[in-house]
């Protein structure tokens, strides 16, 4: 996982820490709580993940071997060797995950990790700062619906991915991939679909 990527995820974390009543007002003491915060539950999140994958994988093994007790039936083996592609591939990004933030506490410390930090601190300031006119615009996107409408984690999700295309000068495309990529993650199919057609709709305003 790539700086940029962990920072905006723990900026989404982070969001959802913060009580949303339209106006956000934090120190930067406050925020810093909230990052230590949402810290804790992306090390627990992909705790629990890993503990999901080795029921899957525990699954998927007992699958082999009761299909190895039937003969003729090849057909199964194909389904399980499916499963375990997937919960291979889960298991992967969890553990990448995972191998970054069990050791992020001490390698924020460092230069090359500090960025972390003020890049999160950044864009939490940049919504907080500027929230009304965000929300503006991309209610405006919105195709007949209001931003207030949607579920808390959709809303942060584009509120993220507007300041990363109009305040943080990243390439659209990007923002948009890894927007939809929060979403695959925190959201459902709807969500990713819905923040997809309003980001693109957004571009165009």
């Amino acid at each position: 996982m790539h700086n940029r990527s962990l920072s905006r995820e723990l900026s989404l974390i982070s969001l959802g820490l913060i009580k949303d009543k339209g106006d956000f007002k934090l120190n930067k003491s406050q925020i810093e709580e909230i990052f230590e915060s949402a810290l804790d539950s992306l090390i627990n999140y992909c705790r629990d993940e890993l503990d999901n994958c080795e029921l899957e994988f525990e699954n998927a093994s007992q699958k082999i071997l009761d299909s190895e007790l039937q003969e003729g039936v090849d057909s199964s083996y194909s389904n399980v060797r499916d499963e375990l592609k997937k919960s291979l591939t889960k298991i992967e990004t969890v553990m990448n995950t995972l191998s970054i933030t069990l050791d992020f506490p001490k390698l924020i410390v460092s230069s090359g990790q500090i960025d972390i930090r003020e890049d999160v601190n950044h864009r939490i300031c940049n919504i907080i700062n500027n929230l009304k006119s965000i929300d503006s615009d991309i209610d405006q996107a919105m195709d007949g619906w209001r931003l207030k409408r949607l579920p808390r984690i959709d809303r942060d999700i584009l509120r993220l991915a507007y300041v990363d295309i109009n305040f943080l000068n990243t390439p659209v495309a990007v923002a948009c991939d890894e927007a939809v990529n929060l979403a695959n993650k925190y959201s459902d199919l709807q969500g990713r679909k819905f923040i997809n057609g309003v980001l693109r709709r957004l571009q165009t305003i």
